[in-house]
């Protein structure tokens, strides 16, 4: 535990450094030294072009540049102003939204939703069930209210969803706790760019309503970040509507993010939504993940809100929208491709792969394999189970040489 001069602990391990940031500024450090053509910074978790330009939607900068002062410097309500409400779910639900009692709520990212989540549908030291393959701020996020992550395996040895050990670890955390969160990151899951099968959330909605039969409260989580670079977007979303078969002692809540989607990561606007089967459940889910935004960070930023409010409010500026958006999305698919292919033919096992991001690499010695590929020029996050590769920040070219320099290295 490290011993601080002023500060207090409160039990957390507190790293000097973020490890991916760390490992990003060390890039930038060699492309200074070295050259940006001896280096390769797979990275970023940032949609790159192929000369390594942050992806801006031209449509939705059109939108944020005609925009007043007012529309950006004035509070928006603590819940989000009401045409932005409207329009995220929307997006987020597209022609799949589940039947139920909606209510949405502002906030800063698809960070700030779980971290409402985690606030007001779990006590106080409980432990918070994710997949073993996870984003690391999971922990943080947790760790920062006095919670824990607990997690099942996401595979099973035929790299399948392991729905069994997902029922397995929901029963033992249920008999030890009054109630539950499970985040299940999907589709294109970071890091690993599984995305969960509508036979999957069959699966997954069987054990939850078996766990619900014992009374107490379940949140589902859907960690929606990348959804819309998963592939078509309403095929992707055809597994909302089983939502529906959850039993009135489960919520389920979309954390929606328009970082990755609106290209706006630096706006920090989201919005957590939730689907329940009684309007007094929705109205409790309101009034108390208002009251944590109002403890933590008080309003979402306006901006934001007001550009989707836009962009949803004139049909031919949305059709821009998605058509630009599906333009950048199949450059991304076509570097999936091209990354897995080249795996195949070296024999480089990689985690299941759909879409996405990112691609993982299982590997017993990831930070030794890291730092072995760091002095070759290229840069790969570590995880607890092997590597994350960043397809999403470099070329298809790269991403079919990727595989045979990670092999050599292994």
């Amino acid at each position: 535990m490290t011993e601080y001069i002023l500060a207090r602990g409160n039990g957390r391990s507190i790293p000097h450094e973020d490890k991916i940031f760390g490992i990003n500024s060390r890039a930038k450090a060699m492309i200074a030294e070295k050259g940006a053509d001896k280096v390769i910074n797979a990275t970023i978790g940032s949609l790159l072009d192929d000369e390594g330009n942050l992806v801006v939607l031209s449509s939705v900068d059109k939108v944020f540049k005609g925009l007043s002062p007012r529309d950006y410097a004035d509070y928006a309500p603590i819940g989000g102003i009401a045409t932005f409400k409207e329009a995220v779910q929307r997006a987020a639900f597209g022609a799949n939204q589940p039947k139920g009692y909606v209510e949405a709520v502002a906030t800063p990212g698809g960070t700030g939703s779980l971290r409402n989540v985690i606030s007001n549908y779990s006590n106080g030291g409980d432990k918070v069930l994710t997949s073993d393959w996870h984003w690391a701020p999971y922990n943080t996020i947790a760790g920062e209210i006095g919670r824990s992550i607990d997690t099942f395996e996401f595979f099973t040895g035929d790299g399948d969803f392991n729905v069994d050990s997902l029922e397995k670890k929901v029963r033992i955390l249920l008999e030890l706790q009054e109630s539950l969160v499970l985040i299940l990151n999907t589709p294109a899951h970071n890091p690993t760019g599984y995305s969960l099968t509508l036979e999957d959330w069959d699966k997954v909605i069987d054990v939850i309503c078996d766990a619900a039969e014992t009374g107490k409260a379940i949140a589902l989580v859907i960690d929606g970040a990348y959804i819309d670079f998963a592939g078509d977007e309403e095929e992707y979303r055809r597994f909302l509507p089983k939502l529906e078969r959850l039993p009135e002692n489960v919520i389920s809540i979309m954390a929606y993010s328009l970082s990755k989607t609106f290209t706006l990561y630096g706006t920090r606007c989201g919005a957590m939504i939730c689907i329940a089967k009684t309007q007094e459940i929705a109205n409790e889910f309101k009034m108390v993940c208002e009251y944590s935004s109002r403890g933590s960070w008080s309003n979402s930023a306006k901006v934001a809100q007001v550009i989707l409010s836009r962009i949803y409010g004139d049909p031919k500026l949305l059709r821009d929208v998605n058509g630009e958006r599906a333009h950048y999305r199949e450059m991304l698919l076509k570097r999936g491709r091209a990354f897995t292919k080249a795996a195949d033919q070296v024999n480089l096992k990689i985690v299941p792969f759909d879409a996405g991001f990112f691609i993982s690499i299982p590997c017993d010695e990831p930070d030794k394999i890291s730092a072995k590929l760091e002095k070759e020029g290229l840069f790969i996050v570590p995880l607890a189970k092997g590597l994350r590769v960043s397809i999403a920040s470099i070329s298809e070219e790269k991403c079919s040489k990727l595989p045979g320099i990670i092999k050599a290295a292994m």
